[in-house]
């Protein structure tokens, strides 16, 4: 299949929201991506499994980094793209092929940017972190992402929001002995040790943190639990998971430690654990790209890429079409609204008309 990045963004969005892509089955698209950008000279491409680089290079003060996941979720009966009247729904509409869409249309469109722009296709965003493509160009090939400022385009209300949580999985494990359930005095219960931990879970008070003008609430909940052998039988082990979204103020071993004080005595295993990203709406790139834009931003709940970006020494935002709440929901959707404005502002700053 081809690409037309020529049309329309509406008409671009829904080709390529038709196109499958679930996470580690891009082939289809990324080879359509990396074809479409190929015919436009301006663009140097480069492509590291079905991860997608186009870059100008036009000796530019500025360099900013454009980024994009292709991959979605399983599809959920919302599969192919329909428009009925100001909304587009479908797979990936909001996450994140509408901002893929913009993007692609503006990297052929805009041959002559007044800053350099690197834009960013990537594959695997929404699985398990050793998949993901950008993770990888930033193990593996850092340099193709150096810049001065990076636009993460997740969906965000088609507004700024800046830096975002840090996430940690914790298991949560208690022991006992089992018994036949008609003697349990025999044994020793582990559900029934885990009354503490989901006691100290409901009364657990977040905090709220306040970085550089914006206000991030953090969480703290059980996601999961798992135990018993039978019918009839005590339990000898019962695991508890609890997922604790941190205000980026924290870094992982600060997490940690402060998952420890909460459960403290019980055993805790991290199955799963990343970074948050700090604003740094002080560094210049960013504070123009905002002031650009409309001048609002608030904080990103929840954690994206823009940790990558962190870790690389690039300020990074999310900026993209969207309201997140219709992120991986059976009736996703964008507003058509959303995706001419983010196009326009982004072409307009990208051009130098803002």
């Amino acid at each position: 299949m081809s690409l037309d990045l020529s049309v329309d963004i509406v008409t671009l969005t829904r080709a390529v929201v038709d196109v499958p892509s679930e996470s580690l089955d891009e082939a289809v698209l990324a080879d359509a991506v990396e074809a479409a950008l190929r015919s436009h000279d301006h663009l140097e491409v480069v492509r590291d499994g079905h991860t997608i680089i186009a870059r100008t290079n036009l000796g530019r003060s500025e360099r900013v980094v454009i980024a994009g996941h292709l991959d979605t979720v399983p599809e959920n009966g919302n599969m192919p793209s329909r428009l009925e009247g100001d909304i587009l729904w479908g797979l990936g509409t909001c996450d994140m092929k509408g901002g893929v869409a913009i993007a692609l249309s503006l990297a052929a469109a805009l041959a002559e940017p007044v800053r350099d722009v690197t834009w960013v296709f990537y594959e695997a965003e929404e699985i398990a972190a050793v998949h993901n493509g950008l993770g990888r160009i930033a193990r593996e090939h850092p340099e193709w992402l150096a810049g001065d400022f990076a636009i993460l385009m997740e969906p965000s209300n088609a507004g700024v929001e800046a830096g975002c949580q840090g996430t940690m999985r914790v298991d949560v494990r208690t022991t006992g002995e089992r018994a036949h359930s008609a003697r349990s005095w025999m044994g020793h219960n582990a559900i029934h040790d885990l009354a503490p931990v989901l006691a100290t879970l409901a009364t657990y008070e977040p905090r709220t943190v306040d970085i550089a003008g914006l206000t991030y609430r953090e969480g703290l909940n059980a996601v999961g639990v798992r135990g018993g052998v039978s019918g009839n039988v005590i339990p000898d082990e019962a695991v508890l998971t609890v997922n604790y979204r941190f205000a980026p103020d924290r870094d992982e071993e600060a997490a940690l430690v402060h998952l420890r004080e909460v459960f403290d005595g019980f055993e805790l295993t991290v199955t799963d654990s990343a970074p948050g990203a700090l604003p740094g709406l002080e560094r210049p790139a960013a504070a123009a790209f905002v002031e650009a834009v409309g001048g609002e931003v608030g904080p990103k709940f929840g954690w994206t890429d823009v940790a990558k970006f962190t870790l690389l020494g690039v300020p990074a935002v999310n900026y993209g079409p969207g309201d997140p709440i219709y992120a991986h929901k059976a009736d996703e959707q964008v507003p058509v609204e959303h995706l001419h404005r983010v196009h326009d502002r982004l072409r307009r700053w990208l051009s130098g008309d803002a």
